[in-house]
């Protein structure tokens, strides 16, 4: 009888984390890798909330806090949807997590049933097809194309649904492509789910404060009011507050869905760190001027990037609208040898090559779903973004 779970052969591990791993082995072997994988600001954390947190442990706020949040924290989210989003969610609506991924994943393991299908467009975050698989569900990819955008079109939307489909999973400004929906996209991919009453919407805007270009955020509860009682809105600290280790995600949504998911956070981690939630409700609550001026910045490494990379041969790489991601095609250098003898015949080829012999490190676009592909993060400094892109162009340039 074997020993491990089934639903471990349903899954597979993060590509990205592999990806930092291998960076981080290779640098640790002495190695001048740059590591362009992570999805994390290379920006500190904001002083007054690292202050907030040491107040916390001061004061003693270090036991077990109710399960899914503190009320301060709830109230906090709950004036930031308002505030920002016009979603009004009564606390009883409002649930916080270990990260989005832990909100993300208890959504599913309290709603999915086999055979369930959720509907998600690629390229998609690497976590989202394999949670609904670990949860007995069926993930249904839709491809989208670089010539659109990668945005799912309001046809390739109402073609994916059936009548067993029980989720979309709905990410703008995108991981892994930056691709972020007007409000009129929304409102057309909306328009369709209206007509589909049996599907819920779960929205991850962890990204929402890093769009650029005088573009214009909204989430879909917001567009369609109509969608209100079945969206699950998503959020978190992590990106906008460079918070990524902190590990709070919070969700709004109808109440019994998170009472559903209160229930199995209770029985799996119980609640989120107690010093990260004091953290978290003086990010919410506190200044946020330095967002936008952390946004400008990030801009500014997208122009660079964009600009570097659709000058090295073989590579096409649309500027994205929003979070700290592009999404190149590498269709150019497939059927190429690199300068080191590897011949290029997928996307994954390409970045194992790009490791080994430039030392830089990006993540294949075949585990976001769509190939022949690569994700650059370029939350790093100009510097080294520079000479990545050089790399780069450099590797490029050897392909025969």
């Amino acid at each position: 009888m074997a020993f491990l779970a089934d639903a471990l052969g349903r899954i597979k591990p993060s590509a990205t984390i592999a990806v930092t791993n291998k960076a981080r082995e290779l640098k640790a072997a002495g190695r001048d890798v740059i590591g362009l994988g992570a999805g994390e600001p290379d920006f500190d954390t904001p002083e007054n909330i690292k202050a907030a947190a040491v107040k916390a442990i001061a004061d003693g706020k270090t036991k077990y806090t109710a399960v899914d949040g503190i009320p301060e924290l709830k109230q906090a989210i709950q004036a930031k949807f308002k505030r920002e989003n016009a979603l009004d969610y009564d606390v009883s609506q409002i649930t916080v997590g270990t990260g989005g991924k832990q909100v993300l994943f208890n959504a599913l393991m309290a709603t999915l049933n086999p055979g369930d299908e959720v509907i998600v467009p690629a390229p998609y975050w690497v976590s989202y097809p394999e949670m609904v698989s670990l949860c007995a569900g069926t993930p249904v990819p839709v491809e989208t194309t670089a010539e659109a955008g990668y945005k799912m079109t309001p046809e390739a939307l109402e073609a994916a649904i059936t009548p067993k489909t029980k989720w979309l999973i709905f990410n703008s400004p995108s991981n892994p492509s930056g691709a972020a929906y007007t409000r009129a996209e929304i409102k057309a991919l909306t328009d369709v789910l209206v007509r589909h009453p049996h599907v819920w919407i779960m929205t991850d805007d962890m990204y929402e404060h890093l769009v650029y270009d005088d573009f214009e955020f909204t989430t879909v509860a917001e567009v369609e009011p109509a969608l209100y009682d079945r969206t699950l809105t998503i959020n978190g600290v992590s990106k906008a507050y460079a918070m990524t280790g902190w590990r709070i995600g919070y969700g709004g949504g109808p109440q019994k869905l998170i009472k559903a998911m209160g229930t199995i956070q209770s029985q799996s981690t119980s609640n989120p760190c107690s010093i990260a939630q004091y953290a978290a409700v003086e990010a919410l609550n506190g200044t946020q001027d330095f967002i936008p001026k952390n946004a400008a910045l990030f801009k500014g490494r997208r122009d660079l990037v964009v600009s570097m990379l659709n000058q090295a041969s073989g590579l096409t790489c649309p500027s994205p609208e929003g979070a700290f991601y592009v999404y190149p095609s590498c269709a150019g250098t497939i059927g190429k040898t690199s300068a080191g003898g590897t011949e290029i015949k997928s996307d994954a080829d390409f970045v194992t090559a790009l490791l080994e012999e430039e030392g830089v490190a990006v993540v294949h676009g075949s585990a976001f779903g769509l190939a022949p592909f690569f994700r650059v993060s370029y939350a790093t400094s100009n510097d080294l973004l520079e000479q990545a892109c050089t790399r780069i162009q450099r590797f490029c340039g050897g392909l025969r």
